[in-house]
């Protein structure tokens, strides 16, 4: 670990996209993330039945506000133990126990079974905010709280959600835009989500907990360490912890996206990929130019409010999950910025395929480059399609969950030709076009068009939901 790098990294798949209209979906459990769950995929044309083990009186009345929408509602015991007839999806509440009639049930009639935090994954728009998860035995709210606030001092635009009290399926399908968000998520909710790929994730702390729910400490381990699945940025872990499995252990075990790294925080001095505490000061030498050499200071322990062991340790697992937001974004903005200008420096001393070959190579996605482009075209025409597909690739990594790019650049007689196509989920549009978010998937595909017809060329996107996208610019050579 002492490289920072983790291990086992292999390329996230984006889950199938999953057709909600006309499927019969068993929603289990009503309350905090029942009732949204089932309003949701109301909306999306599902036939939703709703059982409910309590028939009390609240059950009943968040039952009758469901009926009148149309959302057939089953209380009691008995129902909560039935599957109903032509079930196709099971939606549950995340404090339902795997062991249930209904989950028994539905495993032996090969019925999927998701959780909310699984159902709200696979409803995130095309851009959709990265998640930054933090989970473990005790600390994850005031981690999360803390997270929230310095993205919000930071200026970004934040909500703590989750396992916190705010729905996340309120924050995923809600009017309300996020630059990201800080994710609390409990055992029982990791224990139900098979396709959660979170930008950033922490384990805080492993402590017996649980243990009636998920039948050893053994289960309990694995299911937090879920959260560590398919990471693009860094996993966080405990260096101090003495528990055994360790949340270093867990991040051994995680199968993480390319480049993804180990980043642990410590009560003590840090080392190389660590954040941890000199002479009082908070600092950081995870996310410095220089790991071995230097560290920056973060904050002061007197400003951690109480400045008790364990929420040092929740406030320095907080930063280290902050600064691989921070890092990730300054890595995005740097090669935005690079390719802002007319003649950008790389292709000064490279030829077109060459500068598009390293531009590649710096994408958090796997970019496979097949240019065949004899001779040089204009000067500025090449930068246009250096920025292009330097746009694209940055819309591919922020906004598709895309787990391969190929770019491929062609030269037809007068014209320059470049086909981008990524294998993410599909959905992306123009800003201000049909179904266009306006966000940043939207502007930078907008900034391709204008770019590309002030040079008399053309631009054509086709990506259907569920994938692929596919863009197409053509350019003329110019001389």
């Amino acid at each position: 670990m002492g490289s920072g790098q983790v291990t086992a990294p292999v390329a996230s798949q984006s889950p199938e996209p999953y057709r909600f209209r006309g499927r019969h979906i068993t929603v289990a459990g009503l309350g905090v993330s029942g009732v949204p769950a089932a309003r949701a995929l109301h909306g999306l044309g599902a036939h939703v039945t709703v059982v409910n083990d309590g028939d009390d009186e609240r059950a009943r009345s968040q039952a009758a506000e469901l009926e009148r929408l149309g959302i057939a509602v089953r209380l009691g015991e008995q129902a909560a133990s039935t599957l109903p007839e032509g079930t196709e999806l099971v939606v549950t509440a995340p404090g339902w126990k795997p062991g249930k009639p209904l989950f028994v049930a539905a495993g032996q009639a090969g019925v999927p079974i998701w959780g909310d935090v699984e159902l709200a994954w696979r409803l995130r728009g095309p851009d959709a905010p990265p998640w930054l998860a933090v989970t473990g035995t005790n600390g994850k709210t005031t981690t999360v709280r803390m997270l929230a606030s310095i993205l919000e001092a930071a200026g970004l635009r934040t909500a703590a959600v989750g396992n916190i009290g705010v729905s996340l399926l309120d924050a995923v399908l809600g009017d309300e835009r996020y630059d990201v968000l800080a994710v609390e998520l409990s055992s029982y909710q990791l224990h139900w989500s098979s396709s959660l790929r979170a930008h950033s994730a922490a384990v805080l702390n492993l402590a017996p907990d649980h243990l009636d729910w998920h039948g050893s400490m053994e289960a309990y381990a694995a299911d937090k360490g879920r959260v560590y699945e398919g990471n693009r940025i860094a996993c966080v872990y405990n260096v101090d912890a003495t528990d055994k499995p360790s949340t270093e252990d867990l991040v051994r075990e995680a199968d993480v996206e390319e480049g993804c790294r180990a980043v642990g925080f410590t009560l003590g001095t840090p080392g190389p990929s660590q954040l941890g505490v000199v002479d009082g000061i908070l600092v950081d030498r995870a996310f410095v130019e220089d790991r071995q050499g230097s560290a920056q200071e973060l904050a002061e322990v007197a400003d951690v409010d109480p400045p008790a062991p364990h929420n040092i340790a929740n406030a320095l697992a907080a930063a280290a999950l902050d600064r691989a937001q921070d890092a990730a974004e300054q890595a995005l903005a740097e090669l935005r910025a690079v390719v802002r200008g007319i003649l950008p420096p790389v292709l000064a001393d490279r030829s077109l395929p060459d500068a598009l070959t390293a531009l590649a190579a710096d994408c958090p996605v796997p970019c496979e480059i097949d240019a065949d482009v004899p001779g040089r075209c204009a000067a500025s025409v090449e930068a246009t399609a250096y920025f292009a597909v330097a746009e694209a690739l940055t819309n591919i990594a922020r906004h598709s969950g895309a787990s391969r790019a190929t770019v491929t650049v062609r030269r037809r007689g007068d014209r320059l030709c470049l086909t981008i196509r990524d294998d993410g989920r599909g959905g992306a549009r123009e800003a201000g076009g049909p179904g266009g978010s306006g966000g940043p998937g939207g502007s930078g595909l907008t900034g391709i068009r204008r770019r590309t017809e002030a040079h008399d060329g053309t631009m054509e996107l086709a990506s259907p939901t569920g994938g692929p996208t596919t863009l197409e610019v053509t350019l003329p050579c110019g001389s």
